[in-house]
């Protein structure tokens, strides 16, 4: 019977330990080169563990070392990635990386945040939705918190927000002078009561979210994808992602990388996470 080498079982177990079974085949070296957690991600982007996956600590002569971060850095990118040129990539590095002022993540500080896809049940029906968690400081420690979803069955529910030309759906200015009796008109129509809400509101599903839920209308099933959206590096936005696959390009990448500035990373979230 062929002898399983220690590091590979030790792998194996740090992985089944975190809820994710990987598939491991080939030499040692790939499973030095896969970023398996994204703890290792933080690590290995900051230069914080040397190439045979140990921690490093500040004490350390290689901590955060400028060419152990850059030989990091390189790999952690998805090279199968259209969205992340190779320019983009080599700007990147160079910005996070330089030797006056590099950039490091910082894993308690804001500014980055996991979006989990998931499946439920609502009214006996299968709705996909989209969570969104943030880390906040508990006392001594931190959690995950809910801090958004996105269900495309409960956007329909907010159908005009926002939209503030209509020729017809509108309250007159001088509707107080009739004490409002024109109400009627605004609720006439539910799927029209959308232009008559303010224009700077913003839909919360999160509020429906919880409604739905404690009533037993909505049901969790089972979560799949995750990935984590990042915002703390100066003029970047970056995407990480897990690809399962048997080479040294794998684990925990980055699988988007846009040059942004503050007001388009603000945009950016409320792209993703439909808030202000």
């Amino acid at each position: 019977m062929r002898t399983i080498p220690l590091l590979a079982l030790l792998l194996l177990a740090s992985c089944l330990a975190s809820g994710q079974i990987r598939t491991f085949q080939g030499d040692e070296s790939v499973l030095y080169a896969q970023t398996k957690q994204i703890n290792q991600f933080f690590r290995r982007f900051n230069g914080e563990e040397d190439v045979t996956g140990k921690r490093l600590y500040e004490t350390d002569g290689d901590y955060r070392d400028a060419k152990l971060r850059k030989k990091y850095l390189n790999i952690l990118f998805d090279l199968s990635s259209t969205l992340i040129t190779s320019d983009a990539r080599e700007v990147f590095i160079l910005d996070v990386n330089n030797k006056k002022n590099p950039v490091f993540l910082d894993f308690h500080a804001n500014n980055w945040f996991a979006e989990v896809s998931s499946d439920f049940t609502y009214l006996g029906e299968p709705v996909h939705m989209i969570l969104y968690f943030k880390l906040q400081r508990e006392r001594q420690g931190y959690k995950w918190v809910l801090s958004n979803v996105f269900c495309s069955r409960f956007a329909r529910y907010f159908n005009h927000v926002g939209d503030t030309i209509s020729g017809e759906n509108f309250l007159h200015p001088m509707s107080h002078e009739l004490d409002f009796m024109n109400l009627r008109k605004m609720f006439n129509d539910p799927d029209k009561i959308g232009y008559y809400l303010e224009k700077d509101y913003h839909p919360d599903q999160l509020a429906i979210f919880l409604k739905e839920y404690k009533e037993g209308n909505l049901k969790f099933v089972s979560s799949s994808n995750v990935k984590f959206h990042f915002f703390q590096i100066p003029n970047w936005y970056f995407e990480v992602s897990f690809f399962n696959r048997n080479q040294n390009n794998s684990g925990w990448l980055i699988s988007n990388l846009v040059r942004v500035n503050d007001q388009e990373k603000k945009e950016i979230i409320m792209n993703y996470t439909h808030e202000k």
